[in-house]
């Protein structure tokens, strides 16, 4: 891919995933797609087009996207890329169909970073369409799950698996711990009645907590603070933390799945990580040596006990993990990949 001009097409800003990639691509250009300008009363426009579309066809899924073509549309004249990544989705913001337009009249390749696709799997009808609609309109998919790609390519569509990498800091200050168990994402079922199980232990930080605190215990409740946590917060948080839980959410897990991207910053920061077991974990790591993992509810408790009680083998896990990411898993490996298999 020397000497070809990259334009990274951010779905998913509210992580630093696309500015990462975007970083290790020397002649490479970056849009947030949600920074682009809305089209014209688009609030009105969505309610009218979905009520057409139900109509219509009850049972498809339709969503308006919300901005503007022609400022992409310039976006892209402007630049003159030679390839389009798109990171997340694209359909939210931009029909799939204009792009695949605009990469015919620019004769630009378009690949497919799949960051979030398990997030759809509660919404069959989305899940659908994103398959059959944008899918499509990419040479090659990349994704973050092995699970995702061997379905994809069930499906006929060219599939790698691209798991996530991380970014290095300098100057890192770990400090004292401040917590025994730090656990950060957003609320679900399957996490709540996981933490339930450490409640005295944990840290809990992340969205839509409050949402469902009727489903969770006095104890658990005083042990979360239902606000999100980004850039040098969260790294601040992650380093006073002994074990850095990562629990998968239901959909995920249900699939197979656990591979997201918590697990490569908390690693990349010399964190000793916790996380479910699944067949990609134990891809991509050595278990009990560079992460540690668990199966179920008695072994999350018990594996809790032993390493906040054993701090020479935690922290040896951590050195280690850290070492593997340095070696494997720094963004600048994982782009380089992802550069020769286009």
């Amino acid at each position: 891919m020397d000497n070809q001009k990259f334009l990274i097409l951010d779905g998913i800003s509210g992580a630093t995933i696309g500015k990462d990639i975007q970083a290790c691509i020397e002649n490479s250009s970056y849009c947030d797609l949600a920074g682009l300008d809305n089209i014209p009363l688009y609030k009105a426009r969505s309610s009218w087009a979905k009520l057409k579309r139900k109509q219509a066809n009850k049972n498809s899924f339709y969503h308006l996207p919300k901005k503007q073509y022609r400022q992409l549309a310039s976006i892209i004249s402007k630049v003159k890329p030679d390839v389009i990544l798109v990171i997340g989705f694209i359909y939210r913001f931009i029909a799939p169909e204009q792009l695949k337009k605009l990469s015919q009249q620019h004769v630009i390749k378009l690949y497919l970073y799949d960051t979030d696709s398990c997030n759809l799997y509660s919404e069959r009808r989305e899940f659908i369409y994103f398959i059959e609609t944008e899918m499509q309109i990419y040479e090659r998919i990349f994704s973050f799950s092995r699970v995702v790609t061997d379905f994809l390519t069930r499906l006929k569509l060219d599939a790698v698996f691209a798991p996530f990498g991380a970014s290095l800091f300098e100057n890192i200050n770990r400090g004292k711990f401040e917590h025994d168990v730090f656990f950060v994402g957003s609320a679900d079922l399957r996490r709540i009645f996981m933490l339930e199980h450490i409640a005295e232990k944990v840290t809990v930080r992340g969205a839509r907590w409050s949402k469902n605190c009727g489903l969770i215990s006095s104890k658990l409740n005083s042990r979360v603070s239902d606000k999100p946590l980004w850039d040098d917060e969260l790294r601040q948080h992650l380093l006073g933390s002994k074990i850095v839980l990562n629990i998968t959410r239901g959909p995920f897990y249900a699939a197979e799945t656990g591979v997201n991207l918590r697990i490569f910053e908390a690693m990349a920061l010399g964190c000793f990580v916790l996380t479910d077991y699944c067949d990609e974990i134990a891809e991509l790591f050595e278990l009990g040596v560079e992460i540690e993992t668990f199966k179920g509810s008695e072994e999350l408790v018990q594996k809790v006990a032993y390493y906040l009680e054993n701090d020479e083998a935690r922290l040896a896990i951590a050195k280690r993990g850290y070492q593997k990411i340095l070696s494997h898993y720094t963004w600048k490996h994982r782009v380089n990949d992802m550069l020769a298999k286009m």
